[in-house]
């Protein structure tokens, strides 16, 4: 058994992290407004949202600040495919997440908000902790 899994192009792998699970670390340096990972996603809305929250899937989706919650049941968040899935959470983060949308929906792309040394996790701020359980803990 292996304690690291590359992506197709060797630039990133997971790993587990004490206390965290799973994170995603540099196998390359990236250097600020790198694009470290894109990936495909699914779309939910309020309804689905509520039934996700009560599964562990709430840990691998994310919530877009460039949308509004709105009450009309329109999207409230994304199922984010690969390994940006995996990115944990840090108040200090190195990378953010930015969207994109076209014919064949929205994506995720994870980029580099600080430069990134090889072997480093690579993290992001999580924009729905209030939705996550109480017994669900946050360590940086």
């Amino acid at each position: 058994m292996t304690d690291r899994i590359f992506d197709r192009c060797n630039a990133v792998y997971v790993k587990n992290v004490r206390c965290k699970g799973r994170g995603v670390f540099a196998n390359v340096p990236f250097k600020v407004g790198d694009v470290i990972d894109r990936a495909p996603t699914w779309a939910f809305e309020g309804d689905e949202a509520a039934i996700l929250n009560r599964t562990g899937l709430i840990e691998y989706y994310f919530v877009r600040d460039d949308l509004k919650r709105e009450a009309n049941n329109r999207v409230v968040g994304y199922v984010v495919f690969g390994f940006i899935s995996l990115v944990n959470h840090s108040s200090n983060p190195n990378a953010e997440t930015i969207w994109t949308d076209g014919e064949a929906g929205a994506w995720a792309s994870i980029v580099a908000i600080k430069d990134i040394m090889v072997d480093e996790e690579i993290t992001h701020r999580y924009k729905n902790i209030p939705d996550y359980p109480s017994k669900v803990k946050f360590i940086e």
